[in-house]
């Protein structure tokens, strides 16, 4: 399906109403993790996890606002050194496979037997690793924004023939502001500035790194748009470092690992929403993990890029949500699995 992003609006006039949570609290992962996560909406609802993106961003209230509340329990958490989430050292054990670990450790805590994954760029990274490795606990997943970890996409975001090309401003002050010099690899400059003793680099580092994919999301609208305010330092900064080692790992992930694992997702249902214009996450990989995996609903959205803001996107998966809990309304409530079950043993696929 190809929607078409020529009407107006907002995506926050798409989303459903604010709502508060009704339970929260903290899990401790090991490695000196501990987890914050909170639930809303209908007690008596499908499970619904929200993963978000980043790496290392963290949730927000509006996170809970893609699902309808009536309809699903809603739980949202953020991963490790994220957010409200307590870490010794944000970058020990932080890979997919701890993430994919906790997920699995969240769903026993909470009593869920399966729930839908939804998921954007780093989100939807993990989302499909958590899909690969524990199918029979997904009732569906809703991705947007598809990133897979490869080296084709690690080029294009931090490659010099890649989204720079596209945007060389942007890139080149990126280059700057970490200290790259010609000739220098991006990521290992960055590593070293964001690193370093000198406090103020750092922070402009961290920025820099966090408006390299603000820069891309805007030049992917053909209506200009304000700036986005810097981030908080902080959050900045935390972002920023997690980004690069999880970049420089090449993402802890066998190459080619999440689109030769999609056969594992043939018998899951599920959609997938991806911004024509997309400059983050082009829509090759998406494309690709569709043909991989034809269940999938593919809504393709003309003329947006990678932000869920964009008004057609949240619209798509919005319609994706509402799609799957009507869809479950008709089969009967699982039973929630007891608070002592084993974690179900993952699969090797994750490097």
């Amino acid at each position: 399906m190809l929607l078409d992003s020529a009407s107006g609006g907002h995506a926050w006039q798409v989303l459903y109403p604010p709502i508060q949570c009704h339970d929260s609290g903290w899990l401790e992962v090991g490695d000196g993790h501990a987890l914050h996560w909170d639930v809303s909406g209908n007690p008596a609802g499908q499970p619904a996890l929200f993963v978000h993106g980043g790496p290392g961003a963290g949730c927000t209230p509006d996170d809970r606002r893609w699902f309808d509340p009536r309809a699903y329990r809603i739980v949202v958490f953020d991963q490790r050194g994220a957010g409200l989430s307590r870490a010794q050292d944000p970058l020990h054990a932080n890979t997919p496979a701890h993430a994919v670990a906790d997920i699995e450790a969240l769903r026993v805590h909470l009593g869920v037997e399966r729930w839908l994954l939804f998921g954007g760029s780093w989100g939807a990274t993990l989302a499909l690793a958590y899909a690969q490795q524990h199918p029979p606990r997904v009732r569906a997943l809703v991705l947007r924004g598809v990133f897979t970890g490869r080296a084709s996409e690690r080029r294009w975001l931090y490659g010099d023939q890649g989204a720079a090309l596209r945007h060389p401003a942007a890139w080149q002050r990126l280059r700057e502001a970490v200290g790259a010099a010609p000739g220098d690899d991006l990521l290992l400059a960055a590593q070293a500035r964001l690193h370093g003793s000198d406090a103020a680099a750092r922070d402009a580092a961290a920025q820099a790194w966090w408006r390299w994919e603000q820069d891309l999301m805007d030049a992917e609208t053909t209506h200009p748009q304000p700036p986005a305010p810097p981030c908080e330092a902080g959050q900045a900064l935390r972002m920023a470092r997690l980004g690069v080692h999880l970049a420089i790992k090449r993402y802890f992930l066998t190459e080619g690992a999440l689109l030769a694992g999609a056969e594992r997702l043939r018998g899951l249902p599920g959609a997938i929403v991806q911004g024509s214009r997309d400059l983050v996450t082009p829509p090759a990989t998406a494309q690709a993990l569709h043909r991989a995996w034809p269940r999938a609903q593919w809504h393709g959205v003309a003329a947006a890029g990678h932000a869920s803001s964009h008004p057609a996107i949240a619209r798509a998966l919005i319609a994706a949500t509402d799609h799957f809990a009507q869809a479950d309304s008709a089969a009967p409530n699982t039973p929630r699995s007891p608070a002592g079950e084993r974690h179900e043993r993952a699969r090797p696929f994750l490097a």
